[in-house]
């Protein structure tokens, strides 16, 4: 057994020698070399272990070997102001990013995560952080009569059950929390509601199961379709059900800035949380049909999430750009947009003549010409202000 430095020098130069006679296998020399081999070997992964390299750098050097650009990077760390400010040191890279990277690149998961304090591995959910008094007010958690005497994580632990999907530390690890927002949003916020969604869902019994590959055009044109009944969109939930998609809407919380997201769980069990942010038609079924859309086009495991702020152009990330595509061409089909007066007339009875041919509500039609024409006025009587919330009532809204 090799016990000190001076072992190790001498089994070193034992080993150089018996090399140098290169033994036939089976010998006595033979063994004495293998033996020495394993020794030697043991005692250096006790005493010299292995620093991985810098993240960044590792990063870096993927991004060498794959030929990608920052911009490719983009899925991975949410946006391009993030890859900048990771790739120069200015930011450190977060739990999302770091399971990304390594489902994504293959950069192995020791390497982004580096050796962490105990202390830190163990307080990496702080629970003082969630909107617990916003929670209590909202109904969204039970008061227990103890309540000055106990702790925030003991109050908050029903809604985030330990072994199950919803704990906080799973949602906050998930491996591509995509978010698309340019502010910064609350992520204890985000937590909450995205536990809120997935509890009220987890309530509901299931209906059917779902089948990948059966949200096609077609089948999205016909979801458009509910919206000419005043009731739509609570009709189109039960049609979803059907086809063992959940949709649940809850009003989001502050610092949020949260339109619409689309989580997979459950063994491709897909659930669609809306939180009315913007209490209008028109902004309903469009992102509804968005978040179907990153449905049909991107979530193929339980380890994804989209998060939406609408508010935000989508220039820099692609698979943001390919889901609005399909959501406009599941409303408005863009040959019928350009064969429309609708896209050339800031007319009403223009908007009400497209609406009619595709069998939409006009409010789908005037939010399209309020984007086209950038005048966010113009038919503001027609997109339906104030007329989705009220059909939520057990929703505590403003």
């Amino acid at each position: 057994v090799i016990k000190n430095g001076n072992d190790y020098e001498e089994a070193l130069l034992a080993l150089e020698k018996l090399m140098d006679c290169n033994p036939a296998v089976g010998t006595s020399e033979s063994n004495e070399l293998e033996l020495l081999a394993i020794l030697i070997q043991d005692y250096e992964s006790q005493r010299y272990k292995f620093v991985p390299p810098n993240p960044v750098e590792a990063i870096k050097f993927r991004m060498e070997q794959q030929n990608l650009t920052p911009r490719d990077l983009i899925p991975y760390m949410g946006s391009r102001s993030k890859v900048s400010e990771v790739l120069s040191g200015k930011r450190p890279l977060t739990i999302s990013m770091i399971r990304a990277l390594h489902s994504g690149l293959k950069i192995p998961a020791n390497v982004l995560i580096q050796e962490k304090d105990e202390n830190e591995e163990k307080d990496l959910i702080d629970w003082d952080r969630f909107p617990i008094k916003q929670m209590i007010e909202w109904g969204w958690i039970t008061v227990p009569e103890r309540y000055n005497s106990l702790g925030t994580e003991e109050m908050l632990r029903p809604l985030f059950p330990i072994t199950d999907f919803l704990h906080p530390q799973v949602i906050l690890c998930r491996t591509s929390n995509h978010i698309r927002s340019a502010r910064a949003m609350d992520e204890y916020a985000l937590m909450a509601w995205s536990a809120r969604v997935l509890s009220l869902d987890s309530k509901k019994p299931v209906v059917a199961q779902y089948k990948p590959g059966i949200l096609t055009l077609e089948f999205l044109h016909n979801v458009a379709r509910f919206s000419t009944c005043e009731k739509g969109p609570l009709l189109v939930i039960d049609f979803l059900r059907e086809h063992g998609i959940s949709l649940v809407v809850e009003r989001h919380l502050p610092h949020m800035y949260l339109d619409g997201a689309a989580i997979i769980v459950d063994k491709l069990k897909p659930v669609i949380g809306l939180t009315l942010r913007y209490d209008r038609i028109d902004n309903y079924w469009f992102t509804l049909m968005h978040e179907l859309a990153h449905l049909a086009l991107h979530l193929d495991s339980e380890n994804n999430i989209y998060f939406d702020d609408l508010d935000i152009e989508a220039e820099d990330d692609p698979r943001e750009n390919e889901a609005n595509k399909l959501a406009g061409e599941a409303l408005i089909p863009l040959e019928a947009w350009n064969k429309s007066p609708a896209s050339r007339l800031r007319s009403p009875v223009a908007a009400e003549h497209l609406a009619n041919q595709l069998q939409i509500h006009p409010a789908i039609v005037a939010g399209r010409m309020q984007h086209e024409f950038k005048a966010y006025q113009l038919l503001s009587n027609l997109v339906g202000h104030h007329k989705v919330r009220m059909l939520f009532p057990e929703t505590k809204w403003e």
